[in-house]
């Protein structure tokens, strides 16, 4: 279990110290028993800067050395636990600072400009600034109050733990995360230029420490050297900054700046095409533009594997998962790590989860808010239901309902209506209505009865009016009231629609085909498009419609399901759908496009059924005293009927009886055959065909009737279909990168918070068992277990620091520049308690100041970080967090710890007229040592990225475990060849 795990790590690192102090102390006694006088630890039984010795310390028996060595041992170690939980808050302090954001505007050609926020901070300065003075805090700080207490002389314990410190990180640190990495996975650098940088600099940081010992100026720190060394540090930051922006132009982009409201996501192949041709340029952009959208891709990624996991989880499980899972498994900060590890050890619980609980209740409260005031709504509403109706002329009587929605109970509502014409006028084309509809409390639904005309005239759709108006009350004791003057609000009120269209269509035609509109919007999450193809002036026969999709900048299958049929609009049918299926590739901003495009109408109209087409159109004729037009000009060669001219396609345009050509007979027998050709043997000509076929010429009239009754494309024949992203999806984006701001998982606003955490008490989960229960139980939900008894045990031991350092101003006062400055003097001053407990722990056991320091003081700063990079390396999908980082952390720890200490004591020493001293002895021998193995370690790092390993952490067993096991021997050699130097066991230099 997590728990069990947690106790190992910490039973395991304890048995480790104790073990490595055991065999130091022999190695002490050897050198005692060879009158090594550089052996002599009786120089460390001094009073220190806090702690004064503990009297008597000379000519005590091995019992008494053995008791207080294991005293000092115990006490030591409960500092260095106060020293990771101060620097929790000292590390959530800097993760404000540094995820300040700032507002740009983006300008883009023919669109309107666009506000993205991104990040003050660039990730790589603020890792190799604030972070790693963060994480190097306690090394850094006792460097120089070491020199402090020793009145501005040098010492053993601070530099050597700041390279001791140096080694563990680098071979052990490393050799962790290389073996936790989940079976069959790695983890590579993506930022390998940085890395290169920042690896070059940390051997560099310790062979100039040997040089400026041993070679420049031997035994003797001048004040230009201790300068020099601290401005290295700047040009640390700035060649590593330089290194980023050019991985950034070579889209290697850092992911993880933070929300904007408004934005595109900036990734590769097609969806950088379609950015490019939305008109957002990125080639030139701000490099924080380009980071921005590619840590969102991230999260939409991200979005769909959990949707693609669990499909049926509800909306709000389904997004509190996925904030948890994109903070989990996403990229964080290193300060967000070793927050998180010491919380864990301490039993502080899980941050993540505690934060977005938190949010999740906020959430809650406001949609109980949003209901609570949608229940307050009490007005009668009365509407058509529905508005628009569409009747065949032939349909006779047909009723229009009017609905009755909400309002108080036991009210009786009365309501005109009246008809009122359109294109279709009352009397020819339908009976005019008038009257008043009366809604008793009980009644839902009240029906209007009209009646439409029907004649035998070919003619265009038709539509009339039906309103509601004089909208009345009426009263238990009979009065009518007008419901706008009772109260303060109506209770009752005429809502859209209170008009109704009637739409009538001619019977007496085959119809026109089209679709509603040329163009349609869809969003990709909808799935299917349901397009509607309307037939109106007339509905008569059968008719089929063939239609096919065209590719635009959408392609067929992977945007859009590709088809190629018919319609078929049976006798009186005026409407039919064409189903689409749509491909939600889940992205953020998407527009692709295609065509649905329907052909030329085939007729399936029996020709016998002509001669009552040409009686109705006669009638039509005498009734509108319409002359017979002459005949005009021939057909233009060139536009002759093909094949495709058959009887059952219709044309695209109207034929009026002007534009008949003299040979539109003999046109008309071509599609007659034709479309009997089509028939096959299925079908034998009537009399009535034989006679139009072979027989006398048509009329005029049956020619006017054979083009004008014929079905025909409209207007729309094509349609273009945009597909666009889903805005629900896109908000879901927006909220979850706006609540994955890890500063708000690691920032407090207020005392009182704090105070109540560090008396809170949670169970800490472990990322592994995390994962695994979900692989192994996908879908389900994870049970929260309550705190172990582990747990429990070290939040007992940890309440008096975590009330201590529940006083830091919370990380919401100045930006976090508060928590900053005063967290950094609580370090400075347990730094100073464990430096005068670490010396005099060496005077107990007989260790050097040296030794010490390399083992005992480096192991216990190191811990924290050691829980974070095994954290991040894990869950990072890059191996930048968890090994980048401790390169340039190494550089940093020289140029601050070594440059600032040695600097003013130079300075001071140069003031009084001497000089400030240093023995290169012990120190320029561990540097030597380091060194050397350092240029191993990291040439074997880079060596694991050829194809046979795939990357820097994980990869095949066999070879992870040999790498792990060499990394640990690298630093097994370099504590006990640095232990053997200092007992005079082996010479130095």
């Amino acid at each position: 279990s997590n728990r069990r795990t947690w106790m190992g790590v910490v039973v395991e690192w304890s048995g480790r110290a104790a073990a490595v102090l055991l065999v130091l102390a022999a190695l002490a006694q050897v050198a005692e028993a060879g009158n090594c006088t550089d052996a002599d630890a009786t120089k460390n039984c001094i009073d220190g800067l806090i702690v004064p010795i503990w009297r008597p310390f000379l000519d005590l028996d091995s019992s008494d050395r053995l008791l207080r060595g294991i005293i000092y041992f115990i006490v030591i170690a409960y500092c260095f636990i106060g020293v990771s939980i101060v620097a929790d808050r000292f590390m959530s302090g800097i993760e404000v600072i540094t995820s300040q954001e700032r507002t740009i505007t983006v300008k883009r050609p023919g669109l309107e400009p666009m506000q993205v926020k991104v990040r003050v901070w660039n990730d790589t300065v603020s890792n190799l600034t604030l972070m790693a003075l963060g994480s190097s805090a306690p090394e850094i700080l006792l460097s120089i109050i070491e020199i402090l207490a020793r009145k501005f002389e040098a010492g053993d314990l601070g530099p050597n733990t700041i390279v001791g410190s140096a080694a563990f990180n680098l071979f052990m640190i490393t050799a962790i995360c290389v073996l936790v990495i989940p079976k069959g996975e790695i983890r590579r650098q993506k930022h390998l230029d940085v890395f290169f940088v920042t690896a070059s600099w940390s051997i560099f940081a310790y062979i100039w420490m040997y040089v400026i010992l041993a070679v420049i100026s031997p035994g003797e720190i001048e004040v230009w050297e201790g300068l020099v060394t601290f401005m290295f540090f700047p040009l640390t930051v700035l060649t590593a900054f330089i290194a980023d922006i050019k991985i950034i132009q070579n889209k290697f982009l850092p992911k993880r700046y933070r929300r904007s409201s408004h934005g595109l996501i900036a990734t590769e192949g097609e969806e950088m095409k379609m950015l490019e041709s939305n008109g957002v340029h990125l080639e030139n952009g701000d490099p924080a533009i380009k980071a921005f959208e590619d840590h969102r891709q991230e999260f939409i990624e991200l979005m769909r594997e959990i949707r693609k996991k669990n499909p049926h989880i509800a909306p709000a499980d389904l997004q509190k998962q996925a904030e948890y899972e994109m903070i989990s498994r996403g990229p964080k900060s290193r300060a967000f790590y070793r927050v998180q590890a010491t919380r864990r050890l301490i039993g502080g619980g899980d941050i993540v989860k505690k934060r977005l609980d938190k949010q999740h209740d906020k959430a809650l409260d406001a949609l109980l808010q949003a209901q609570e005031k949608q229940t307050r709504e009490h007005s009668c509403r009365i509407f058509f239901d529905p508005a628009h109706y569409t009747v065949l002329e032939n349909v006779g009587t047909f009723d229009v309902v009017v609905g009755r929605d909400g309002g108080p109970e036991g009210l009786t509502i009365m309501v005109d209506y009246y008809t009122e014409d359109g294109t279709a006028e009352s009397g020819s084309d339908y009976v005019p209505v008038k009257g008043t509809l009366t809604f008793y409390p009980e009644d839902k639904h009240q029906k209007i009865s009209i009646e439409i005309v029907d004649d035998d005239v070919f003619e265009e759709d038709e539509h009339f009016y039906l309103h509601l108006k004089n909208l009345r009350v009426r009263t238990k004791d009979g009065l009518v009231l007008d419901p706008t003057r009772i109260g303060g609000l109506p209770v009752a009120q005429l809502e859209m629609p209170a008009t109704a269209t009637i739409m009538v269509l001619d019977d007496d035609h085959a119809g026109v085909f089209s679709f509603e509109h040329d163009h349609y919007e869809v969003v990709e999450s909808c799935g299917y498009l349901s397009l509607r193809v309307q037939r109106h002036s007339g509905a008569r026969g059968k008719v089929i419609i063939p239609y096919r999709t065209i590719e635009g900048s959408a392609a067929s299958e992977k945007h859009f399901e590709a088809k190629e049929g018919e319609l078929v609009f049976e006798d009186n049918q005026t409407e039919a759908f064409i189903e689409l299926g749509i491909v939600d590739t889940e992205q953020y901003e998407r527009m692709d496009s295609f065509q649905i495009e329907i052909d030329p109408p085939i007729w399936a109209k029996k020709m016998n059924d002509l001669a009552k087409v040409q009686e109705r159109f006669r009638r039509r004729m005498e009734r509108r005293s319409v002359s017979q037009a002459p005949p005009g000009e021939p057909e233009t060669p060139g536009r002759s009927s093909s094949a495709g001219d058959l009887l059952a396609v219709g044309d695209e345009t109207r034929i009026t009886p002007r534009e008949l050509s003299p040979n539109i007979n003999d046109r008309f027998r071509r599609r007659m055959s034709s479309w009997l050709a089509l028939q096959g043997t299925k079908h034998s000509p009537t009399p009535g065909e034989e006679e139009l076929l072979h027989g006398k010429p048509l009329t005029d009239d049956q020619m006017m009737v054979a083009e004008m009754g014929k079905p025909r494309i409209g207007d729309h024949s094509k349609c273009m279909i945009t597909i666009r992203e889903s805005k629900e999806f896109q908000n879901v984006i927006d909220r979850m990168i706006k609540n994955a701001n890890t500063k708000l998982m690691l920032g407090t606003s207020s005392w009182r918070e704090q105070f109540k955490e560090a008396l809170t008490v949670n169970a800490g989960d472990d990322d592994d068992d995390d994962e695994e229960g979900e692989e192994g139980e996908e879908g389900s939900e994870k049970i929260e277990e309550p705190p172990s008894c582990f747990d429990y045990f070290m939040h007992i031991i940890t309440v008096p620091w975590k009330l201590l350092f529940a006083t830091i101003p919370p990380t919401d006062y100045w930006g976090g520049w508060a928590c900053f400055v005063v967290s950094i003097a609580m370090i400075g001053a347990l730094t100073a308690l464990i430096g005068d407990l670490a010396s005099q722990f060496g005077c107990w056991v007989g260790l050097k100041d040296s030794v010490t320091a390399i083992s005992f003081v480096a192991l216990g700063t190191s811990v924290p970080d050691t829980f974070a990079s095994k954290v991040s390396a894990v869950q990072d999908k890059y191996a930048d967090n968890s090994i980048g980082n401790v390169t340039g952390s190494n550089a940093v720890n020289v140029f601050l710890g070594i440059g600032i200490a040695w600097s003013m004591a130079a300075i001071y020493h140069m003031m009084n007229g001497n000089v400030f001293r240093v023995d290169p002895g012990n120190l320029g021998f561990s540097v030597a040592v380091f060194c050397c193995e350092a240029a191993i370690c990291i040439f074997v790092i880079v060596l694991r990225r050829h194809k046979k390993i795939g990357g820097e952490l994980g990869g095949p067993m066999g070879f992870r475990y040999a790498t792990s096991m060499f990394f640990c021997s690298l630093w097994c050699i370099y504590l006990l060849l640095s232990a053997l130097e200092a007992y005079c066991i082996i010479p130095g230099f």
